[in-house]
């Protein structure tokens, strides 16, 4: 399922309270799809990295009680007590078996030792694959059936939709357009240790937002997403000098045309971007007039990812002008 249909199953489960399972590769953004619906949501999010606890750390810390006389546990400070949320256990398949127990216990009864989860809190888990090179044990029979589970897959059209919503460097969106393939290239049998996934094309942006010197961005790029894809990524950055004027076509609805797959892939993720960041009727009726002249392929992939984007079009005289001639390519 890919992270715009999952997204939306995700949320209705959760408004249910239905305990929940995603299971994906690692880096393809299984956590952020959590986050961003409880942010969406106006609801809590706390995120619990299983992998990283003791059986102790969920159920709590014995202690002894003088009025009963009694054994009891002190529930975690991090759980939530009020409220409503997402309790997000993640790397629950790569906890050792007794946390797992623990968190069994959370996930059946919601409840663990002393401490119950507030009702309006809903549980979501997450995993990589048993095949994932990530260290993994296999989840028991009874737990595994106490969740509905999902498969998150990497989707070009649905990344591509996050990354102009998220801002990101669009020179990365270009590039990911013209090789859909080097979004990720995570590959089990390899050894590794860096390679190309959704949350290292992130951190990407965050390297050219830093400012790294240019005799040392090919190493730093090939340290997040890998030797050959860093340089292939160098090298496409490089037409941005073939570019022509983005602002003079939305002055003026018109600019030079270019013919190069490459450039068009980077004009057409340019043209978005900067609409997106500044958003009026004279720069949208004259980014539609520049698109009437562009290649068919390139004036579609500009119309539809404004559409994904929410851009409202249909007011527009010039955008009937562009239905008109790029029709067939919508039947």
């Amino acid at each position: 399922m890919n992270a715009k249909d999952l997204t939306q199953s995700l949320s209705a489960l959760v408004a249910q309270k239905v305990p929940t399972f995603l299971w994906g590769a690692p880096g393809i953004g299984k956590s952020s799809i959590v986050k961003q619906i409880a942010e969406s949501k106006g609801i809590g999010f706390v995120d619990l990295r299983l992998a990283l606890m003791d059986p102790t750390d969920l159920k709590g810390i014995p202690f002894y009680d003088k009025e009963s006389h009694t054994a009891l546990w002190a529930p975690p400070a991090f759980l939530p007590q009020d409220g409503e949320g997402i309790l997000f256990l993640d790397e629950l398949n790569a906890a050792a078996p007794s946390v797992q127990s623990s968190a069994y216990q959370l996930i059946l009864d919601r409840r663990v030792g002393e401490y119950e989860l507030p009702k309006g809190w809903a549980i979501v888990a997450a995993g990589n694959r048993e095949g994932d090179r990530g260290l993994t044990y296999r989840m028991p029979a009874p737990l595994a059936n106490r969740f509905v589970h999902f498969e998150l897959e990497v989707d070009v059209n649905a990344w591509r939709e996050w990354a102009y919503r998220s801002e990101l460097d669009e020179k990365i969106i270009a590039y990911i357009s013209y090789k859909n393939e080097h979004l990720f290239t995570f590959d089990v049998k390899s050894d590794s240790k860096s390679f190309a996934t959704p949350r290292s094309w992130e951190y990407v942006g965050k390297v050219l937002n830093a400012g790294v010197d240019k005799s040392l961005l090919l190493e730093t790029l090939s340290g997040t997403v890998g030797k050959e894809v860093a340089v292939s990524f160098l090298q496409f950055t490089k037409v941005a000098a073939k570019l022509p004027n983005i602002e003079m076509i939305f002055e003026t609805g018109e600019g030079e045309l270019r013919e190069e797959v490459d450039v068009l892939y980077a004009l057409s993720s340019g043209l978005v971007s900067a609409y997106l960041k500044l958003q009026d009727e004279k720069r949208l009726n004259n980014l539609l007039k520049y698109t009437l002249e562009m290649q068919s392929e390139f004036s579609v992939m500009v119309v539809q990812d404004l559409q994904r984007a929410g851009v409202d079009m249909q007011h527009s005289e010039i955008f009937k002008e562009w239905v008109q001639k790029f029709a067939y390519l919508l039947a």
